[in-house]
């Protein structure tokens, strides 16, 4: 596992836990020469993860909308920023650019950006690891609604059980790395989605 794409809010939330947590889990990124994979922003959980990647000596890669660049939130200290023109292109870079994928917690973009990762892999267009960093337990309510889903005969329990879900930021890469062993390798061409 060489990169893992992080989708993560723009905003800290109102728990100091969220960014203690987002900069943990960068720290040992960097520690394990693991690169990030993220958003390009310099605020909130996005810029706490990339500021602690960076700090530890590891390469922070950022995919970035013009948009949100000349509203000034691109983080300028990393090794590589990708300027887009529009989100789909933001997301189908990261996706290409990652070996795996954890949701800290986020708002609607985050619940986006995850929500087509996992649809990706359902589809079988991709075959990565996706993980949820359950800090504070901020994912709990999410994972009510999807064991509803699964009740219910909307999604099957095998793409449940397929989901990474783990507080501890060790245990949570450690359970990438071993569902990353076990999967096959896919090259997926993004200029079909």
């Amino acid at each position: 596992m060489r990169s893992i794409g992080v989708f993560c809010g723009a905003n800290t939330g109102i728990n100091p836990a969220y960014s203690d947590a987002a900069a943990r889990l960068g720290e040992l990124m960097a520690t394990q020469g693991i690169k990030l994979v993220y958003g390009g922003g310099n605020v909130g959980l996005m810029g706490v993860i990339a500021d602690a990647v960076l700090a530890e000596g590891g390469v922070g890669i950022g995919v970035i909308p013009q948009s949100l660049v000349d509203r000034e939130v691109a983080h300028r200290g990393l090794q590589e920023l990708i300027v887009v023109e529009t989100m789909h292109e933001r997301k189908a870079i990261m996706a290409a650019r990652s070996d795996a994928f954890v949701a800290m917690p986020g708002g609607f973009g985050t619940f986006d950006e995850i929500c087509e990762i996992i649809t990706w892999n359902q589809l079988g267009i991709i075959k990565k690891p996706v993980a949820f960093y359950n800090i504070n337990g901020y994912w709990d309510k999410f994972f009510e609604m999807i064991d509803h889903t699964v009740s219910e005969g909307f999604v099957k329990l095998d793409h449940r059980e397929n989901l990474i879900v783990e507080s501890d930021p060790g245990v949570l890469l450690q359970k990438i790395r071993e569902y990353s062993d076990t999967a096959s390798d896919y090259w997926v061409d993004f200029k079909r989605i």
